[in-house]
């Protein structure tokens, strides 16, 4: 019989944008407080590519990321799990 363990873990989830950069093979992964609001900001600016830099502060690994706009080939979201 399978043991059952009273002190499991809670698996949380957040989300994180995805900036993919012309000429770059990784995706920039950035962690911001509104990753939906961020995602709708940067696509509008895509959209427009209008040579605007575009800076946003983060609150993972990256703390703040500086890139032109036009330079931007696509953005996403990303739902990852953690403890």
């Amino acid at each position: 019989m399978a043991q059952q363990f009273s002190g499991t873990p809670q698996i949380k989830t957040r989300t994180a944008v995805l900036l993919f950069i012309k000429g770059s093979s990784a995706p920039v992964v950035l962690y911001v407080e509104n990753a939906q609001a961020t995602y709708e900001e940067i696509q509008q600016l895509i959209k427009t590519q209008s040579p605007t830099l575009l800076e946003k502060e983060g609150t993972g690994p990256i703390k703040k990321v500086s890139v032109f706009v036009n330079q931007i080939s696509a953005v996403a979201l990303q739902d990852e799990q953690y403890v």
